[in-house]
């Protein structure tokens, strides 16, 4: 195995991490140090793999970074995503992730057919679904608190994941790679500890990429084919309805706005975030990708994947200009510049949302994403808002 691929998606990721450790430091935004520590992860399991690649494997190492990459780096990136989209709508898609990810964990049971993990696995889908229904209900109730249930389920299931990785025995010589390609697999492990990753990984990727295309499409220049509302104070048929809509009317709507996307991305006037975010999604995407093809015992691109994820990340972290309040030397008070400053992408009107029944609070759209409810200029505070209540609601 090639020590220099590992080696530089190590350093890569390790960088970023530090890069959002200092963020933090400075901005004191919980996401930034969830995704600090995901990406923590990422390069101390790339490591693992840059080390064995010169030294060889040994059972330490393989078990380093089986705990790491393979259950925690998505998981811990997707938790940071949840945190940063806590006061939006998000929720909903988030549950029905995780749920998903309970399914996905009984169906790899039947497929594989662990020993001894067939009530293991009904376990953890159980486990799966009550943490999805108490996501929702926290979303529907416009309650912040959805992102902190995330928190604590995949707190347990980093604990869990420790002990297990810890302390499950291993066929000697204790690492299991492809003797083709050179390339970890995970096939050693018992299927109480396999059977975590669908709840980790994939939960975490989907988050992490699908909140990056939300998060797209919140700054991009809208055109809305399929309206909706997810209001909660409209009746709950309607509600139902409306939820169900939005499964087929965020995609839609999103792919009818590219055009002008990309008009705006020609004549400059995109704001950063679409492209940033659109990378982040492309290296959640690559990510996942390289891990399912390695899962399924094609090793070979695993490590390319994994270097042209990292930085995809990274690309993504930079392209924003929202990165930094000020462009300098993490954990130094070297200033190389300020960030320009741009327009806020749909701004509404706070005067028609501030102390009505049924206004969406304030979110991440203003705490993070900067994106005030203030009109556009002083001349349009009589004007209609762009986004009313419901429709901000159904974003």
């Amino acid at each position: 195995m090639d020590v220099i691929l590992p080696a530089l998606t190590s350093g890569l990721a390790l960088l970023m991490a530090l890069a959002l450790l200092d963020q933090w430091r400075e901005r004191r935004h919980a996401f930034q140090l969830v995704w600090a520590v995901g990406m923590g992860f990422f390069g101390i399991a790339s490591g693992c793999e840059a080390i064995a690649a010169a030294s060889g494997w040994t059972e330490p190492l393989y078990r380093t970074w089986y705990l790491a990459g393979a259950v925690l780096t998505a998981g811990w990136l997707g938790l940071g995503t949840a945190v940063l989209l806590g006061r939006t709508r998000f929720g909903y898609a988030f549950a029905v992730i995780v749920l998903l990810g309970g399914v996905i964990t009984v169906l790899t049971q039947r497929r594989s057919q662990f020993p001894d993990s067939d009530g293991l696995a009904v376990l953890y889908l159980i486990a799966a679904v009550l943490v999805a229904l108490a996501i929702a209900v926290e979303t529907y109730f416009q309650n912040e608190r959805w992102p902190q249930i995330a928190g604590l389920g995949m707190a347990a299931a980093t604990a869990l994941a420790v002990v297990l990785t810890a302390t499950v025995p291993l066929a000697a010589p204790g690492f299991l790679v492809d003797p083709a390609t050179g390339q970890p697999q995970a096939d050693l492990f018992p299927g109480a500890l396999r059977l975590l990753t669908p709840l980790t990984n994939f939960t975490g990727a989907m988050s992490l990429a699908l909140g990056a295309l939300f998060s797209a499409y919140v700054f991009m220049p809208k055109r809305r084919v399929l309206p909706y509302s997810l209001d909660p104070n409209q009746s709950g048929d309607q509600f139902l309805f409306n939820l169900l809509i939005s499964i087929v009317a965020l995609p839609v709507n999103f792919v009818a706005s590219l055009p002008g996307t990309l008009v705006d991305l020609v004549r400059g006037r995109l704001h950063s975030r679409v492209p940033a975010t659109l990378l982040i999604a492309a290296g959640s995407f690559t990510a996942a990708a390289g891990d399912t093809l390695n899962r399924l015992d094609i090793t070979g691109p695993f490590a390319v994947a994994k270097f042209i994820a990292v930085v995809l990340l990274l690309a993504g972290f930079l392209v924003s200009i929202e990165a930094f309040r000020e462009f300098r030397v993490p954990f130094t008070g070297i200033r190389l510049g300020r960030r320009r400053h741009e327009a806020e992408p749909e701004p509404t009107c706070r005067s028609a949302l501030e102390g009505r029944p049924g206004a969406p609070r304030a979110g991440p759209l203003q705490a993070h994403l900067r994106l005030d409810a203030r009109p556009r200029s002083s001349a349009s505070s009589g004007r209609a808002c762009l986004l009313s209540p419901a429709r901000l609601a159904g974003t």
